[in-house]
């Protein structure tokens, strides 16, 4: 049954085909690359939203536990994958995260062979809000870089922070969502495999 939390989730996969669109048309129409960041910044939201309503409104499903961190991982690939290709992250740190994904998700298939769903956990959690930040910061600095004139000039000195090349904050800033991301990607991957070795052993 489709529920609300679930229509929600479905709603980000579809909001990553439309920033896959704004990022491919951004060279040749400048409100792409605002377009691409709006968009994803709304889908990063119902990463939030979703759980929430899933737990207010006590519509907790199966196929919710499932498609909600699938579309976690559909988003996030989306956003490093582009985010490799404008130089602004490392190839090998894209690499490990889609790998990670990759791993994660056969072994939750693993699990549901045997009859378990394994959720979300905390770390995968963090990790998550730790890739959507640096995606999001990223995506503000490419807009200020292209296009100042279509961001609000609040986000002026934010965007100026979210700058990978200079020093001081800026580099802080870059390396404290980067090698968060790392960490956790690696970690959560880690605590996955624990607790998936029961079926790998069988």
């Amino acid at each position: 049954m489709l529920n609300l939390p679930n229509a929600i989730t479905l709603t980000r996969i579809a909001l990553v085909v439309v920033f896959t669109a704004a990022v491919s048309i951004a060279d040749q129409y400048s409100w792409g690359y605002l377009a691409a960041l709006v968009t994803f910044i709304l889908a990063a939201c119902t990463d939030w939203l979703d759980g929430y309503l899933a737990r207010r409104l006590n519509q907790v499903t199966t196929f919710g536990k499932l498609i909600d961190p699938l579309a976690d991982k559909i988003a996030v690939s989306a956003a490093f994958i582009y985010l490799t290709g404008v130089g602004l992250c490392p190839v090998w740190v894209t690499i490990l995260i889609i790998s990670r994904e990759f791993l994660v998700t056969g072994l939750r298939q693993i699990a549901q062979d045997h009859g378990v769903i394994i959720p979300a956990g905390t770390s995968g959690k963090w990790k998550t809000a730790f890739q959507l930040a640096f995606c999001i910061a990223s995506l503000l600095a490419l807009t200020w870089m292209h296009t100042p004139e279509y961001l609000p000039s609040f986000l002026d000195q934010l965007a100026a922070l979210c700058l990978w090349y200079g020093s001081g904050a800026s580099n802080f800033l870059y390396q404290f969502t980067l090698w968060g991301s790392i960490i956790l990607t690696v970690y959560s991957g880690a605590v996955y495999c624990v607790g998936a070795r029961k079926f790998l052993q069988r």
